[in-house]
């Protein structure tokens, strides 16, 4: 039983002459079967007059008759060649115009081509030049036809290229690109070499080789593609110097980018990061949260934006440590796939310089309550001692005085005179004493509370200033306790202060009330304001201390002026300190 051969490449190059012959002898047949039938009148007719020449030389009796019958098959065969001859004739001159004006039609073809045709006989002699060939090589068809391709060719290149043909012309193929890489190098007549794209096709004619080269320029393309490279490069070279992690997944959420900083950050090697989905690096409580944002971004289409309520966001490295994270998301939609990309940097550091900073200030905060209680306990001291033992001293001086006023002997008028200057300079002294006293700590405000002492306050302001303080108190019956009455009272005391010393105004206004949970202080008045976004002036403190009495108390203090607009202080303290701070 015979076996066929398996087919292989060097079984297809032995059978393609076998196959070249078959089909040429095939033609042949096919061809003389034709001939044959176009012919078979003619050759009846001369067969019917040599039988009938052949009976007329043989017969006796119609020997006549025979050969003028031959005569006639002769004749009519005659005018059948004749016809037969005149038709084909008449076939190959119509045929000879469609084949001129088919050739024609390629030619205008050929030379309206955008794209350069050139065609070389079997020496590699250019037979062809079209108009596109001439505007990319430079080069006038008259000064290349006849010449050799390899003009057109870098010398390095020109063996190589010749083989390329020889090669192709031995395999019998029709049509193949040229090249490895599908971009070759051609030659411009002033020297300059280009990209080039080429497809080589062949044929006969008139039993000649010919080989077509069809040409494309792909100068921009491959300048373009340079720059996409060089540019993907660069682009690679920042991501892999980047302090900041960056990662961009897919769709599905799965990395096909990681930088070289991501790497650090989350002990992943690049080559073990991509593919996994982006919940490997989140902690498992947070994924389904993640998720479900970005899947909401994508569908805002919004160009770039913050991750995380709080802007910090938790991430977990491969050990399974924790570790708070700064992140920035974008997106980029490509065709029909939306890639995202993260930005992430590594706040540890900064996180716990946040918590050192907070616990720093919760302390300088206890300090300076603390600081602020002790002062207030030692004006008050002061303020007492001034009042009652220094106040005692002297109202008896003044008791002394008045009885030495009284048994002073008559005829002395410089000893009365001298007592005299005694007495107004203690009642002096006592009035002084008694506004330092108030200053300090007036004793009204913890004998009648800060309603009193408040009024007090715009009274004494009124007094001292010329400029009237309206007051206004929603509840005339408000009580605070020590701590609150205390920080209310030095509030307003150092905003009309502030009022007297600078805002130069002629109406100031304070009024308490209380909103919900909160008490409102509210000092304003029409003077001609400051910016208060300037820098605070040196050995100024007057509204740091507002700020840092209210804040003392998880109160907030907000200050309102503009030039020529007045200024307005308002300070809400809350009525519960446990509830205000939770």
């Amino acid at each position: 039983m015979s076996r066929t051969p398996p087919t292989t490449s060097k079984n297809l190059r032995a059978r393609r002459p076998q196959a070249r012959a078959h089909a040429s002898t095939t033609t042949r047949g096919e061809q003389a079967g034709r001939v044959g039938i176009r012919f078979a009148p003619i050759l009846a007719l001369l067969a019917a007059a040599v039988l009938l020449a052949a009976g007329g030389v043989v017969s006796t009796g119609s020997r006549t008759e025979l050969l003028v019958a031959a005569g006639v098959a002769i004749t009519a065969a005659g005018l059948v060649s004749a016809a037969m001859l005149l038709r084909q004739d008449r076939q190959w001159r119509e045929t000879t115009q469609e084949l001129r004006s088919a050739e024609a039609h390629v030619n205008e073809l050929v030379e309206a081509a955008m794209d350069p045709i050139i065609t070389v006989d079997g020496d590699q002699r250019v037979v062809t030049f079209n108009a596109a060939a001439e505007a990319v090589f430079q080069r006038s068809r008259l000064a290349v036809i006849g010449q050799p391709l390899d003009v057109l060719i870098p010398v390095r290149l020109r063996e190589g290229h010749r083989a390329h043909i020889d090669r192709f012309a031995a395999t019998g193929v029709t049509s193949r690109r040229m090249g490895a890489h599908a971009v070759l190098t051609a030659l411009r007549a002033d020297g300059s070499e280009f990209p080039i794209e080429a497809s080589i096709s062949q044929h006969e004619q008139d039993g000649q080789k010919r080989f077509t080269v069809i040409l494309r320029d792909v100068s921009e393309r491959v300048r373009g593609q340079t720059l996409l490279a060089r540019s993907e490069a660069r682009l690679r070279g920042i991501l892999d110097s980047a302090m900041d992690a960056i990662v961009t997944v897919d769709d599905d959420q799965r990395v096909v980018l990681f930088n070289a900083a991501a790497e650090s950050m989350f002990r992943y090697t690049q080559r073990e990061a991509m593919g996994l989905p982006l919940d490997t690096f989140i902690p498992e409580r947070f994924r389904a949260a993640h998720g479900a944002h970005v899947r909401a971004y994508g569908s805002a289409d919004s160009a770039a934006r913050r991750m995380g309520a709080a802007r910090i966001v938790t991430g977990v490295r491969r050990n399974g440590e924790e570790f708070p994270i700064d992140a920035s998301i974008s997106q980029l939609k490509d065709g029909d796939t939306r890639y995202y990309t993260v930005i992430l940097r590594d706040v540890s550091e900064r996180m716990k310089a946040h918590e050192a900073l907070r616990r720093s200030k919760e302390e300088l905060q206890e300090l300076s309550s603390a600081s602020h209680l002790a002062r207030e306990q030692e004006k008050n001291r002061i303020a007492r001692e001034l009042h009652d033992e220094l106040g005692q001293a002297l109202t008896m001086l003044q008791m002394d005085v008045a009885w030495c006023k009284g048994k002073a002997p008559q005829g002395e008028p410089e000893f009365a005179a001298r007592l005299d200057r005694m007495q107004g300079l203690l009642k002096s002294t006592v009035a002084a004493t008694r506004r330092i006293a108030a200053d300090l700590r007036p004793l009204l405000l913890d004998d009648l509370g800060i309603v009193p002492a408040v009024e007090w306050l715009a009274e004494n302001f009124t007094q001292r200033t010329g400029v009237p303080c309206r007051l206004a108190i929603e509840d005339p019956d408000l009580e605070l306790d020590t701590v609150r009455a205390t920080a209310v009272f030095r509030i307003v005391q150092e905003s009309l202060t502030n009022i007297a010393k600078h805002a130069e105004a002629a109406e100031a206004e304070v009024s308490i009330a209380q909103d919900g949970g909160w008490l409102v202080v509210r000092v304003s008045d029409d003077g001609k304001g400051f910016v208060t976004h300037d820098p605070r002036k040196p050995a100024s403190f007057g509204l740091v201390g507002v700020r840092e009495r209210a804040a003392l108390l998880r109160g907030e203090a907000t200050f309102t002026s503009g030039p020529g607009e007045g200024t307005r202080i308002e300070v809400r303290l809350p009525l519960d300190t446990a509830e205000a701070g939770a």
